[in-house]
């Protein structure tokens, strides 16, 4: 349920803050003053992507917040929770409009994308606009108004779920039977899976075969190099290492025997005596060791070539190369056992076409009994909406055929026939503006509260119609506050006048300024404003008298006006 709604620098509101009770509120004002301001807050809280001419002149930004309880919402509660921005049974959007073109969002405090704020809003508030009947044209949503009807939104989604599941099996039958070219896929793959497996290698044995490689291609440099250390080490020549580091030893000693603290520098040149004899040792014996070897270069080298052509052919770095064998293998084994899955995927095929058909059937008798009673229902309200022995009617279409289909096995069409002796015909070739305004207006009647939202929202859908017409609308919409927190933007006092609660919104020029104030009223001021809605520019005492006594009758029996 909407506790409040607060805005600020908001088109043509200064400042405003509104709190709402359950029940059926009503929003009233002169042609102009920003009733429907209010409902834009709420759709621009509920995700709908904002325009920076809302926000007030000459101010930077615009801010709007809603509070509501969730204490009867846990499908509201389920997705906070799950987003992590749950707080309690409440839950506060926010969203700020800048006035340069960027807007922000937050829920529970917490930063929120669009997309979040209208998965969220969906749960909180339903909003019906003035032209929503239009939708009521379109096939595809006159099925999902039945489905809803139907209380059907389960059932439907298992039919879509056995579907996809259903062309899933199809696709994975289609890519192991390979079509026209498995044989040739087979070929292919034992062609790749042979060459792969037999070059590539794993990453620590491709690492050690580029270490031979290099060495077998530098293999005389190496050598050479080795010698040359060797004789500079510890050669013939009276100028080596080894002879150098002896003598700066033998002076060292000398030098300790006559300063005791030279001692473990002289230590250190006779470490660094063996470990000098030590690499010469270890350069000797690898020099002893390496040989010249075209023969394996050539065939390290082959294996490299191999390796990298294979590489370029897969598009893929070496080392992924042994992965790409196993994955191409596992593909070869399933195409050469196809037969055998081919057979099990489609008995399983089978199996979900006869549960799809099962629940399709669920689906159909779902909807069949749901039809018989929307348009008894809509039938009967017509003749209040003053159509008398006008018929609506709910014709299901037969659409089964070789494939599951995600919708079911039907689509429907809304028929109607507006006055007595005429046929009944497509809603979206017969009804004019007025009528499929009234009609619209009997499918939400007939559908109230089937959604579970905390607020429904109506803004000026009584338009085009008056006089006890607007009246009876004007009870129903009663009925669904009795259910469920309806909130009525109107311009009729038919309709206000069935309010639990009732709120003005009035324009006030301050020094030229013109700004939006909204005001709650009490019992007096309700009659006030009615009778200006009754009376136009001058209002008399009969007005004034007339609308009291319209507030009372409303007022006084709401069980009355519940039929």
């Amino acid at each position: 349920m909407l506790r409040s709604l607060y805005v600020r620098n908001f088109a043509v509101i200064e400042e405003a803050e509104v709190a709402f009770g359950p029940g059926m509120t009503v929003v009233t004002g002169e042609t102009g003053a920003g009733k429907s301001l209010l409902v834009d807050a709420l759709m621009l809280l509920s995700g709908v992507r904002a325009d920076s001419s809302l926000v007030r002149a000459a101010c930077e930004r615009a801010e709007l917040s809603a509070e509501f309880d969730l204490a009867s919402l846990p499908a509201a509660r389920n997705w906070l929770a799950q987003q992590d921005m749950d707080d309690e049974s409440q839950c506060v959007l926010r969203r700020v409009l800048k006035s340069e073109g960027s807007s922000r969002a937050w829920i529970n405090g917490r930063p929120a994308t669009l997309a979040q704020l209208s998965e969220l809003a969906a749960l909180l508030v339903e909003i019906h606009g003035q032209h929503e009947h239009q939708a009521l044209l379109s096939r595809a949503h006159q099925l999902e108004l039945l489905d809803t009807f139907a209380r059907a939104g389960t059932q439907r989604q298992c039919v879509g779920e056995l579907v996809q599941r259903w062309r899933e099996l199809g696709r994975r039958i289609d890519t192991l039977s390979g079509g026209e070219n498995r044989e040739d896929r087979i070929a292919q793959l034992r062609h790749e899976v042979q060459a792969l497996q037999r070059w590539s290698l794993p990453g620590d044995e491709l690492e050690a075969l580029e270490a031979t490689h290099r060495r077998l291609a530098h293999a005389s440099q190496l050598l050479e190099g080795a010698n040359a250390l060797c004789e500079l080490l510890d050669g013939d020549s009276d100028q080596t290492a080894r002879l150098a580091l002896a003598h700066a030893h033998a002076e060292l000693e000398r030098l300790a025997a006559l300063d005791t603290t030279l001692r473990p520098l002289a230590s250190l040149l006779d470490n660094a005596q063996i470990q000098l004899g030590e690499a010469v040792d270890g350069l000797a014996h690898y020099a002893s060791d390496l040989e010249l070897d075209p023969e394996r270069y050539a065939e390290v080298d082959a294996h490299l070539s191999h390796l990298h052509d294979l590489g370029r052919r897969h598009r893929l770095p070496l080392h992924e190369l042994a992965s790409k064998a196993e994955s191409l293998a596992a593909e070869l084994e399933a195409l050469e056992d196809a037969g055998g899955n081919i057979a099990r995927l489609h008995k399983e095929r089978e199996r979900c076409a006869a549960e799809y058909a099962e629940a399709a059937r669920i689906l159909h008798q779902l909807r069949s009994d749901a039809a018989r009673e929307l348009a008894t229902k809509i039938t009967a309200l017509m003749q209040e909406l003053g159509m008398a022995g006008g018929r609506f009617q709910v014709t299901l279409e037969d659409r089964s055929g070789s494939q599951p289909d995600p919708l079911g096995i039907e689509r429907c069409e809304f028929e109607v026939s507006a006055n007595p002796g005429q046929p009944l015909r497509p809603l979206r070739k017969v009804a004019s503006g007025g009528e499929l305004a009234r009609i619209g207006l009997a499918v939400e009647v007939a559908a109230l509260g089937m959604d579970p939202v905390g607020c429904m929202i109506f803004d000026e859908v009584d338009s085009g119609i008056g006089g006890a017409v607007a009246e009876v609308v004007g009870q129903k919409l009663r009925t669904l506050g009795e259910r469920c927190q309806t909130l009525c933007v109107t311009h009729l006092p038919q309709v206000a006048a069935q309010g639990h609660a009732h709120i003005m919104v009035r324009k006030q020029q301050h020094g030229g300024d013109t700004r939006t104030a909204v005001v709650p009223l009490d019992s007096r001021a309700r009659a006030r404003e009615l009778a200006r809605m009754l009376g136009g520019i001058e209002i008399t005492r009969e007005t004034e008298a007339h609308a009291r006594k319209m507030l009372q009758q409303a007022q006084k029996d709401p069980k009355a006006n519940a039929g």
